[in-house]
């Protein structure tokens, strides 16, 4: 463990460390404090540093990681490290550091874990640390905790080779110091005599060979499979069979088959040449280097096993045995040197890796950089100025090899444009002439050699001298306020525009007493001072100043600021009583009158309690006033605000005060509240215009017959209507009212005069009622007393019972005459009179009976439909059955009925309300009317209803059988001779015998086809058909028979085939039963290509197939075939095939012992025939139903979730 302390006086350069650059948390070391210091813990792979933080926490941080420190009183802290081991300091340009190490000379970084009974020591206790020292160097804070890549996880145990250590996060390109390198170089040396000698004594000391890799592929600059050291991430990388070295120790015999491997893999690298140097230039070079010169021959043996080999380059610029950096790790046999330095001598040297050995390195190469032309010089420094002339002074840069010769030096001319040649030479020092005073100027400067000219340093501005400006003219005001001043002035006259001058501006207090004192120092022509005093004079001037020197005053100019607004005045209050018309008002003067004396106070005035509006009562320098003009009993609001020179005040607390209340005045004479009555008169009046200034709390309602007669109190209370009862129809009174609050009353309204309406007429007497007819009647009555107006109207009410009687007649005549009214039937009437006061009672009720007539025309007529019929009709296409609904009799019982169908004489039936007519046309419309007849007469005739008879029902069709099979029969009809009489409309009804002679309804509807299935095979079957339309069912056809043929064998399973001898299989199949008493044979066919050959017919269930060939392949098949007598001769009916099977015989090859398998050399191979149509049906079932539950699943959770 290394802890670098770099003080803060001298920072470390970026070179020399890499933690400035991957690390942002030392704000310490770049502000110079002398006091602090930084401390750098560089914590190696495999251990573990333990700091206490300021709360107390223990946190433990794995290697390899930098972790920066602080030590806040400026010197070493103590070291605290485990038992066994030792601290040392070293120092090394300017840096000191603490190198931990072990007492025994046997320690190595990458030392593996000790055995089990050797503790692990992963971390310090906290028990160890020493809790004085906690807080001699706590972490760096910076934006939080420490950052991620200081911070790792606790690795397993592993051995770490300096590959390892590099990719586990350690910069390639930082400087370790000579003891470090020397100590890991003679471990290394150890280790690698350890792994030549053969297995050490002390086991517990040798590490076991790292069983992964220790590089990682990559792709670099386009060169292939490697990666730059200080491109590698900083984390720690978990190795690949971590799991493997935590396990049990291998064997001895594992051992030593590891430690042999090792040695050959030494051997193979121990021959590595010296890479190849070419292209060199001035900041870059081409490396290759060839494999091993034991793996080159390998190759040329034809020996293609050889492992991947992992290269590393390392590179010094100080000497062969100067400090080398691996610049390089990858598999690659080429890589180009980038951002190099020109005219530089490197050295350079190869290592190869394999299987996790790393072997010697090579003899270093050699090489020189080109020379370039020389960096960018500094800019030039100023020596000295004058108004004509300024002189400059530079270094000379970096020559990169070639001495330089000259430089270039560059001015704009004072124009702020193109650069311009002002000197070339040699020099480093060169005075410009011929200059503008006090103009800007910018210079750059280039360095040459020869290889060829430098890129031009950055760009300098540098003034000419000049003389002090002018002074200034004095400042003037440009703003005033109460506690600010704003103040601006103009530049001096005969200043040069070029020229940046600053302006000092000084203020004096003259109650202060100090004098001048300067307020604004910069370049602005204006200026505003602020926190100033109230109404307080203050004098300023002002000076012009530029890089000579400052000008002479300005001027003494005297300003004031404004005085600011008084304070509010107090709260107004009233002086004395309240009257109900006036009253003084007074306030008092503001406690602040902000800096001047208030020349005018304002007394505004509210008419209401809410609301924003003011009037203004009073403006003046008084600070009371009288207010007149009031209204009694009112609500006022007032306030007062004061005004001087500095502004208006705010307004004071608002004063409410109420002014004395007065009767309230006459109210308005009152009016009709509704519509007089005869006997009352709804009286309404408004509250009076003048209330007096507080709430009417009272009314009072006087009356009298006329105007000068005694008067009489009609009503008292709070509310604005009343009415006036037990009054006389057509009479005139007179009425008066008056209102009343806190006050008393105030005087009566004007005289307002209301008559009352009119009576309406008497009560009708009953009404005479004379019959004209059996529907019509005549009304008459007489007029009642009209009640002090004339009757205008009569209203008759009519209805065939007392309580449910409606209006049929309104108007002025006296009588009436009703007719539409229905024989021999009881009617109720009354009359009312009605006059401009309203209407009358009604009248007396009076009944009248109208006489018998002839019978009310039929109003229901339809036509019976066949299922409505108590008994079926003789025939459709012959016979109709109407039906009708018995009509009103109109006082005498129906005797008869007449039907009226299209015939010269109406039929007559008696009082049914049904008849069927027969012997019609079929297919024939007829136009249908019922009459009814009682003893008065016929009635008349209904409305006609048209209808129509059916036509004749169709006859049955020829039936015939179309396809003839084992268990079905296609019966097919509708080819007879009456097919041009059958509709669309016509239906079909096949029939089927069954075992008991019955016949039975096997298909039903209006197709010529049906296909009749499940039947036996070799049976004859009875069938007939019957036509039926909306005419109704035809005829059966007369009985026809059909036979069903055999039936054909089943499918067979594949047939199996064994190897018996070498050129002999046997092909066998399953057996089938016979087939009611048929015997069964079976064919054997043979495949070859498009080509079917039968070796077998027979009734035997297996075949010897003879005369098989190696190598070929057969298929077979074989199908069943029924054997039956048809009239003495035989017949045969096959079967389908059976699925085919393919059966080879294959020869073995020998393999090198020479055995053989237990056919000799042969082997038969069955192979299974293809898929069944059955099968494949099955599969594409299951297929869809996958899919579509798939289908669904997606809809719920996509669409309708």
């Amino acid at each position: 463990m290394n802890i670098p302390v770099m003080m803060a006086e001298q920072p470390p350069s970026l070179e020399a460390t890499a933690l400035l650059n991957e690390v942002s948390l030392l704000p310490h070391m770049l502000n110079g404090d002398s006091v602090q210091q930084v401390i750098l813990v560089q914590v190696n792979p495999g251990e573990t540093f333990t700091i206490r933080t300021e709360d107390g926490h223990i946190q433990c941080i794995q290697g390899p990681a930098h972790v920066p420190m602080m030590s806040p009183n400026g010197s070493m802290p103590p070291i605290f490290v485990p038992p066994g081991y030792m601290s040392q300091v070293v120092e090394e340009n300017g840096v000191r550091k603490v190198v931990v190490l072990p007492h025994s000379a046997e320690f190595h970084p990458s030392m593996a874990p000790p055995p089990p009974h050797v503790p692990h020591y992963m971390h310090h206790h906290p028990a160890m640390l020493h809790h004085h020292h906690h807080h001699v160097y706590p972490p760096v804070q910076g934006s939080g905790e420490l950052p991620p890549h200081f911070i790792h996880q606790h690795p397993p145990p592993h051995i770490y080779t300096e590959q390892e250590a590099l990719a586990h996060g350690r910069n390639s390109l930082i400087h370790r110091d000579e003891r470090t390198m020397k100590m890991q170089e003679h471990l290394r040396k150890r280790l690698k005599d350890r792994q030549l000698g053969g297995v050490p004594n002390n086991k517990l000391n040798s590490p076991p060979p790292s069983p992964h890799r220790s590089y990682s592929p990559g792709v670099q600059n386009g060169y292939g499979k490697g990666h730059l050291m200080s491109a590698m991430p900083t984390g720690p990388i978990k190795p690949k069979h971590a799991g493997r070295m935590r396990s049990t120790p291998p064997a001895e015999g594992q051992t030593a088959d590891s430690e042999t491997d090792m040695k050959r893999i030494l051997e193979l690298l121990s021959n590595v040449a010296k890479p190849t140097v070419s292209e060199i230039q001035a900041r870059s070079a081409v490396l290759s280097w060839s494999l091993p010169l034991t793996l080159q021959n390998g190759e040329k043996n034809g020996d293609h096993t050889a492992p991947s080999l992992c290269y590393e380059i390392a590179v010094s610029n100080n000497g062969r045995n100067g400090v080398f950096k691996s610049v390089y790790l990858g598999e690659e046999t080429t890589f180009t040197l980038p951002d190099l330095k020109p005219a530089t001598d490197y050295h350079v040297r190869v290592s190869v890796t394999c299987s996790s050995v790393k072997g010697p390195v090579s003899e270093a190469a050699s090489f020189t950089t080109e020379c370039s032309e020389p960096d960018p010089p500094a800019p030039p420094r100023l020596l000295n100025r004058t108004k004509n002339s300024i002189t400059l002074q530079w270094k000379a840069p970096n020559d990169n090899g070639s001495k330089i010769t000259n430089f270039l030096l560059e001015y704009d001319e004072g124009k702020q444009s193109a650069f311009k040649e002002c000197y070339y030479g040699h020099a480093k020092q060169y005075k410009v002439v011929r200059l503008s005073p006090s103009t800007k100027y910018a210079f750059r400067i280039a360095a040459e050699n020869d290889i060829g000219m430098s890129a031009f340093s950055e760009a300098v501005i540098y003034h000419t001298a000049g003389s002090s400006p002018p002074a200034p003219a004095p400042p003037r005001l440009a703003g005033v306020g109460v506690t600010w001043l704003t103040l601006e002035w103009s530049s001096p006259s005969g200043a040069s525009g070029e020229e940046t001058l600053t302006y000092i501006l000084e203020m004096e207090e003259e109650s202060l007493g100090y004098g001048f004192k300067p307020k604004h120092n910069g370049e602005e022509l204006s200026c505003t001072l602020k926190n100033l005093q109230r109404s307080t004079s203050y004098k300023f001037r002002v000076f012009a100043c530029n890089t000579e020197g400052r000008s002479s005053p300005s001027e003494v100019v005297e300003y004031s600021t404004s005085p600011d607004k008084p304070g509010a005045p107090g709260k107004p209050s009233i002086k004395g009583r309240s009257h109900t018309r006036c009253m003084k008002i007074v306030w008092d003067p503001p406690k602040d009158n902000g800096g001047a004396e208030v020349t005018k106070y304002v007394l505004e005035m509210s008419e209401s309690l809410k609301g924003s509006k003011w009037d203004m009562a009073y403006s003046g320098s008084a600070r009371e006033h009288l207010c007149d003009n009031l209204s009694p009993g009112s609500w006022y609001r007032l306030r007062v605000y004061c005004i001087s020179c500095g502004g208006q005040s705010q307004v004071s607390e608002v004063l409410s005060v109420r002014t004395a209340a007065v009767p309230p005045g006459p109210c308005q004479p009152p009016h009709l509240a509704g519509r007089a009555k005869p006997r009352e008169i709804p009286l309404r009046w408004a509250a009076p215009a003048m209330d007096g200034g507080a709430p009417v709390t009272e009314y009072t309602v006087e009356m009298s017959e006329a105007d000068q007669g005694s008067r009489r109190q009609l009503y008292q209370g709070p509310e604005t209507d009343c009415t006036a009862s037990n009054l006389l129809p057509g009479q005139t009174y007179c009425f008066w009212v008056k209102a009343a609050n806190q006050a008393g009353y105030g005087p009566f309204s004007d005289t307002w005069e209301a008559s009352t309406a009119p009576g309406s007429p008497e009560q009708c007497g009953a009404p005479q009622l004379s019959v004209r007819a059996a529907t019509c009647v005549l009304v008459s009555w007489e007029s009642p007393a009209c009640n002090g107006a004339e009757v205008s109207e009569y209203r008759l009410e009519w209805g065939g019972t007392k309580g449910c009687m409606q209006l049929v007649y309104s108007g002025p005549a006296p009588s009436y005459e009703v007719k539409g009214l229905v024989p021999s039937t009881a009617y109720y009437c009354r009359v009312q009179a009605l006059n401009i006061a309203g209407a009358g009672l009604f009248g007396e009720v009076a009944m009248v009976t109208t006489p018998a007539a002839v019978p009310a025309a039929v109003s229901v007529l339809e036509v019976l439909e066949e299922d409505s019929l108590p008994a079926p009709l003789p025939s459709l296409s012959t016979c109709l059955a109407v039906q009708w609904q018995e009509p009103c009799c109109h006082g005498a019982d129906i005797i008869g009925y007449n039907i009226d169908f299209g015939e010269r004489q109406p039929l007559s039936v008696g009082r049914s309300t049904s008849c069927v007519l027969e012997n019609l046309q079929p297919d024939t419309t007829y136009r249908i009317r019922v009459q009814a007849v009682n003893g008065v007469g016929a009635g008349p005739f209904s409305h006609s209803l048209k209808t129509k008879t059916r036509p004749l029902p169709p006859e049955p069709p020829h039936l015939e059988c179309a396809v003839f099979g084992h268990q079905s029969l296609k019966l097919k009809w509708g080819e007879g001779p009456s097919k041009h009489q059958l509709t669309s409309s016509t239906q079909y009804c096949l029939q089927i015998e069954d075992k008991n002679g019955r016949f039975v309804c096997i298909y039903s509807g209006p197709c010529h086809t049906y296909k009749v299935q499940r039947l036996s095979e070799s049976t004859a079957f009875h069938f007939r058909i019957q036509a039926h339309n909306d005419a109704g069912e035809g005829p059966f056809s007369h009985v026809y028979t059909f036979t069903t043929t055999k039936s054909p064998p089943a499918q067979l399973k594949a047939p199996k085939v064994q190897q018996r001898e070498d050129n002999l299989c046997e092909v066998s199949w399953e057996p089938l039963q016979p087939m009611r008493g048929d015997s069964v044979v079976y064919t054997l066919h043979l495949l070859s290509g498009r080509d079917i050959e039968q070796v077998y017919k027979g009734p035997e269930t297996s075949f010897l197939f003879r005369n098989v060939q190696p190598s070929c392949e057969y298929r077979f098949r074989v199908c069943a075939g029924r054997q039956y007598q048809d009239s003495g001769v035989t017949q045969e009916l096959w079967g389908p095939y059976s699925p085919s099977v393919a059966f080879a015989v294959q020869r073995q090859e020998q393999d090198p012992l020479g055995a053989t398998g237990p056919a000799g050399g042969e082997q038969a191979v069955v192979r299974g025939s293809t898929m069944t149509d059955e099968q494949l049906t099955l599969l594409l079932l299951v297929g869809f139903a996958v899919v579509a539950i798939l289908f669904a699943v997606v809809i719920q959770y996509f669409v309708i979730k």
